[in-house]
């Protein structure tokens, strides 16, 4: 039998839906509204000022000021800006503190950093996923007044789980540190906010929250020392040199106020959601387990593991699933998510995961009938 030309989508944690209202307002700025917001004449101040408020709602939603936010590309351009603007910024302090299980885009500019010279620390996470707290005091002691840079994503973009940047930022400030969160995964599912968390720098990405590819932003706290690494013009402060794309700014925007209605109603219905899926599969699959810590996660996550099989052949058995797993293919196999290994997970345990991950208009039904598939094939593959 083919496969569903739509099957169930519950992989929004690698990208969204466009909603309809975010396509709806940014259309005239594809259209009649083309202006160069640099312009000083009618169409350029139509798009200064639709770039203006897009600034000011995604501002709104993680509790900043207008003026600090940078729009960029996308979440590995602004990764890059906070890292790499940062540390050459800052380049008398040659430490920078991070973890083992960060998205590429803030793994490989570390790397980079330390082939370079700088002084890395990877911190480790603990069996459930989590960056622990006392790890980062002893290596920022340990720095003493070295560190430039503390970079912690707020929730991994496998397991969901949430970190305790708040925590680590409160620890790196006494040592002088600028503190960067990559809040891709994270901003528009639960509450963010710039000020509780203490972040200098933090990541945020459109297509993770239903506005297009393409398009992200950079919250840069007044007064944060930062180098830009593409040289232009002095558009975004100068940090992020060239035309603005104004249709991309509102997308972002427009998809940042939603979110804020969304946030205001609660996740509630999305954990629900979320344990629903859990459980239906928990009773149906012995063995099943849960990857990541059982309460500190995204609402939207549910990372899993199927006993004896590999997650890609269960989601290569049901079709009627759109979903992923944190595994690699290459030409010698199939190798396991390094997030999970990190956790402490055996190779074949750490094979067997499968990431499901929900969005505000998953429902009920489409649940129960993915559990069902899921279920079905696991059965399948393992020969049940």
């Amino acid at each position: 039998m083919s496969p569903p030309e739509r099957p169930l989508y519950l992989d929004h944690n690698a990208t969204t839906p466009v909603d309809a209202e975010v396509v709806d307002a940014m259309l005239p700025y594809l259209r009649e509204e083309f202006g160069n917001p640099s312009s000083g004449h009618p169409y350029g101040r139509r798009a200064r000022a639709a770039l203006d408020e897009a600034r000011a709602k995604v501002a709104a939603l993680i509790g900043a000021k207008p003026g600090d936010i940078l729009f960029t590309s996308g979440g590995t351009e602004a990764n890059n800006l906070a890292i790499r603007g940062t540390t050459e910024a800052r380049a008398e302090r040659r430490h920078v503190l991070t973890s083992v299980i960060e998205h590429p885009a803030t793994k490989l500019p570390c790397d980079t950093l330390e082939w370079r010279g700088w002084r890395v620390t990877w911190l480790p996470v603990d069996a459930d996923g989590r960056v622990r707290v006392e790890d980062a005091a002893r290596a920022l002691d340990a720095a003493g007044a070295d560190t430039a840079l503390v970079t912690l994503m707020h929730a991994n973009n496998e397991t969901g789980v949430l970190q305790p940047v708040a925590e680590v930022a409160a620890l790196a400030h006494r040592h002088g540190a600028t503190v960067h969160t990559d809040a891709a995964q994270s901003v528009g599912k639960v509450p963010v906010d710039v000020e509780a968390l203490g972040v200098d720098l933090l990541t945020l990405v459109g297509h993770k929250l239903r506005a297009p590819k393409g398009v992200g932003a950079l919250y840069v706290r007044a007064g944060t020392p930062l180098r830009p690494f593409v040289l232009g013009g002095g558009q975004e402060r100068g940090l992020r040199p060239g035309t603005e794309n104004v249709p991309y700014a509102v997308a972002l925007g427009t998809a940042c106020e939603l979110a804020r209605v969304r946030l205001a109603r609660g996740t509630a219905a999305q954990v629900a959601l979320r344990e629903r899926l859990w459980e239906r599969l928990r009773a149906e699959v012995p063995g099943l387990a849960l990857n990541g810590h059982p309460t500190e996660r995204l609402p939207n996550t549910l990372n899993v593991r199927f006993p004896g099989v590999r997650g890609t052949d269960v989601l290569a058995a049901a079709p009627e699933v759109a979903a992923s797993t944190g595994s690699a293919c290459h030409e010698g196999g199939e190798s396991a998510s390094p997030v999970l290994r990190a956790m402490g997970l055996p190779e074949p345990e750490a094979l067997g995961a499968v990431r499901l991950s929900l969005g505000p208009d998953t429902t009920g039904e489409q649940v129960d009938r993915a559990a069902a598939a899921l279920v079905a094939a696991w059965r399948k593959v393992a020969g049940r």
